[in-house]
């Protein structure tokens, strides 16, 4: 038996290939999916101009002119309600504020709302001009649209990591258990290749198909929306080879024992949710308390996302993301060592 990867990892990573291939639902969740999914999100969560802010104001003395105060600003849509009124629809959210004239302005608010806090500073600025006061020092906007800043911005490049680790992990992870329980591994097991060569051989026939993978994400992306690619593109590529090496590794672990699809189901899915929700998919993961940053830092999704973003967004070099890489590799290596002490055949 040889001593290092020859022609039986050649041989096991084309028959891998072509498994893949005669599957067709498999490459739309690959390359269909996350695309259709970042056309939905960018659509929803486009730029747009703010809506006007709802806020009622309690009849009652002084209330005509409180309305016509808060009329003059665009950004605010005012309506008169009686007390009871303007409380329910401030409880249900249909009014950002509840203006309360008399002696004294009260206003009523939900302080946890941010469209609240922004209606109460409008609304304090509109009474106070309309009570005749004049602002001390002239103030001009400059407006500006760049990429870079927006949701679909942030969200490609989290989308395009987890189509990275779902793939890698649900590919190789389902193909060996899949493969197990068809007895097919004991007939492998038989053949002259080492176990090292036949998880490698899982690894590369995944790689085989992330240039395809990352170019229709990342450039469904540029092409659709404009989203910034301001870094160097080989470094994309190595931190997207990072990411894929750190996943597929994951994915042989989880998959070295599993004997049922459900069993290997089960298990991706405790690996896998932590990140969806914590890596900074959809959401920046800094939203999470201060004290289990450092746990969130280490995970491989959050690694992957925050590399990705550091290049495409901010143009950031190798010594930026060298860290991201680093965890990324040690996942990798660690996974695929420790996979090929426990994987058995049967």
């Amino acid at each position: 038996m040889a001593d290092h990867p020859g022609p039986p990892l050649v041989h096991l990573t084309l028959w891998r290939l072509r498994e893949l291939t005669r599957e067709p639902e498999a490459l739309f969740w690959v390359f269909a999916f996350p695309i259709l999914l970042a056309l939905a999100l960018g659509v929803a969560f486009r730029n747009r101009a703010p809506q006007a802010l709802s806020v009622a104001v309690q009849a009652g003395p002084g209330a005509d002119s409180a309305v016509s105060a808060l009329a003059a600003v665009p950004e605010l849509r005012v309506v008169k309600l009686d007390s009871l009124e303007a409380y329910q629809r401030l409880r249900s959210g249909r009014v950002a504020l509840v203006v309360i004239p008399g002696p004294w302005v009260t206003f009523q608010f939900d302080s946890t709302r941010s469209e609240s806090r922004l209606a109460r500073l409008e609304a304090d600025a509109a009474l106070q001009r309309g009570a005749g006061r004049h602002d001390l020092i002239v103030i001009r906007d400059a407006l500006i649209t760049e990429p870079g800043s927006r949701y679909i911005d942030f969200l490609i490049p989290g989308l395009l990591g987890l189509n990275i680790m779902s793939t890698g992990m649900w590919g190789i992870g389902f193909g060996i258990v899949r493969t197990r329980s068809a007895k097919l591994l004991r007939r492998l097991q038989a053949s002259p290749m080492r176990r090292s060569q036949f998880l490698l051989s899982q690894a590369l026939a995944r790689l085989a198909f992330l240039v395809l993978e990352v170019v229709s994400v990342l450039g469904f992306g540029v092409v659709a929306f404009g989203v910034p690619v301001r870094g160097s593109l080989v470094l994309v590529a190595v931190i997207v080879l990072a990411g894929a090496l750190a996943f597929s590794g994951l994915g042989l672990l989880v998959a070295s024992r599993a004997q049922t699809v459900e069993g290997v189901s089960g298990l991706m899915n405790v690996v896998m949710v932590p990140m969806w929700v914590f890596s900074g998919v959809f959401f920046s993961w800094a939203h999470f308390p201060d004290a289990i940053h450092p746990l969130i830092r280490a995970l491989p999704l959050t690694a992957l996302n925050d590399g990705l973003r550091a290049v495409l967004l901010d143009g950031a070099g190798m010594p930026a993301v060298a860290g991201f890489l680093g965890i990324m590799l040690a996942w990798g290596i660690a996974t695929f060592v420790v996979s090929v002490r426990i994987f058995r055949w049967s």
